[in-house]
């Protein structure tokens, strides 16, 4: 089996990869007979000679290669046919802006793998970058607070090399006592749970949260059944929510009324109830000044989410009363985080992580027949058609 670490095309620039060069000799020490070849690269954040100097092979063609991997989507002209693909595709939600690459990976006979399609027996993701996207998440919320009640003026998380960077900087200012609200208990929260306990933040009870007042500053985590209830006020436990999402409201307002940050780290589910509305932001005993909305689901569970923002402007405001953004200057303006792509601004310490996990998880079923059936129930499509798993893109594929 002959692996191709492939350039990354797309803009804005990702110097992220799958495997750094450390990773690659671990593979090769668990997987002696893997052949590997990497692509050069000018924007990968190793550079080609830290794969040339432990002695791999770094070259301009990697057309001979069975597996092909990479990072975000591979343009359509880039594609080699009847090859297997490994990258993050934001397709399997019928996303119209990749409807194209679809069509083109059917087309091409390519099997494409979508790193997010790569779960257990369980449905369980066993891969992602959703843990640095919390831990860059988190600090550019601190970011957004400093700058709009300019008290502090944190780097950009992209000029810092590492993690530790990160928390050596956020360690200087002296926090207020604020309150911050984190939802999500999954990898995305609990990235962002990990800046929060290295800052030494009072982690408190949700029932203290909401009744007690500090004199240092405090979060609370939250989980679906904090933030939503029954219509009818039954109480029947988190299964019946992700059974019956419609039969519930948001109730996260107790939060907005004494929270100054939200941190937003959930997942979020199609049917699932808006949570934090316009309704809510607009209304006279809101406190909520800056909301770091690391999901980012533009349209969303977020009323104050109109849009995707970006590492180069990263921050917008948000006018409750109009429902329009505005300066994030503005006196009456929420300071909304909503980049969607936080993990490229820790491109290092994303891909030392994400490479583990996929020599963990992925690799091994190369040499064992895929006995755990990882790539069986990852293939999005094959021999030029749609897996069982994804037949319903059809629809999404035809255009329809």
């Amino acid at each position: 089996m002959k692996f191709g670490i492939i350039k990354e095309r797309k803009n804005p620039p990702d110097r992220r990869v799958v495997f750094t060069p450390e990773e690659l000799v671990k593979l090769k020490t668990q997987f002696p007979q893997a052949e590997i070849k990497v692509e050069s690269s000018d924007i990968r954040i190793f550079p080609d000679e830290t794969y040339s100097n432990l002695g791999f092979d770094v070259t301009e063609d990697v057309s001979d290669c069975d597996v092909l991997i990479g990072v975000k989507e591979v343009p359509v002209d880039a594609l080699i046919p009847n090859k297997k693909y490994f990258f993050f595709s934001h397709t399997i939600k019928k996303q119209p802006y990749n409807r194209k690459l679809l069509v083109a990976c059917l087309e091409k006979n390519i099997e494409l793998i979508d790193h997010e399609t790569i779960v257990n027996n369980t449905n369980h993701r066993l891969i992602g970058f959703g843990r640095y996207a919390g831990i860059v998440g988190a600090y550019n919320g601190f970011r957004a607070f400093g700058i709009k009640f300019e008290l502090f003026n944190l780097p950009k998380a992209e000029t810092l090399p590492d993690k530790a960077a990160l928390i050596e900087r956020l360690r200087r200012p002296v926090l207020p006592p604020i309150k911050i609200v984190l939802t999500g208990h999954g990898k995305v929260g609990m990235g962002a749970k990990e800046i929060l306990d290295a800052m030494k933040i009072k982690e408190v009870s949700i029932e203290d949260y909401l009744a007690k007042t500090y004199t240092q500053p405090v979060y609370t985590q939250i989980d679906v059944m904090d933030y939503n209830k029954r219509k009818d006020g039954q109480l029947l436990g988190k299964k019946d929510f992700y059974d019956n999402p419609t039969e519930y409201t948001s109730d996260f307002e107790r939060f907005t009324k004494v929270s100054d940050i939200f941190m937003a780290g959930h997942f979020y589910a199609n049917e699932a109830p808006v949570i934090l509305t316009r309704e809510m932001l607009k209304a006279a005993d809101n406190k909520i000044k800056v909301v770091a909305d690391i999901s980012c689901d533009v349209a969303g569970p977020i009323a104050c989410t109109l849009r995707a923002s970006t590492i180069a402007e990263p921050l917008y405001g948000y006018y409750p009363s109009e429902d329009k953004e505005v300066d994030i200057n503005h006196p009456a303006a929420i300071v909304v985080m909503a980049v969607d792509n936080l993990p490229c601004e820790l491109p290092k310490d994303a891909s030392e992580g994400f490479g583990e996990m996929f020599l963990e998880h992925v690799i091994p079923a190369f040499y064992n027949e895929d006995q755990d059936g990882v790539l069986e129930r990852a293939a999005i499509c094959k021999n030029g058609q749609l897996t069982e798993r994804f037949k319903y893109l059809q629809d999404y594929v035809d255009g329809k």
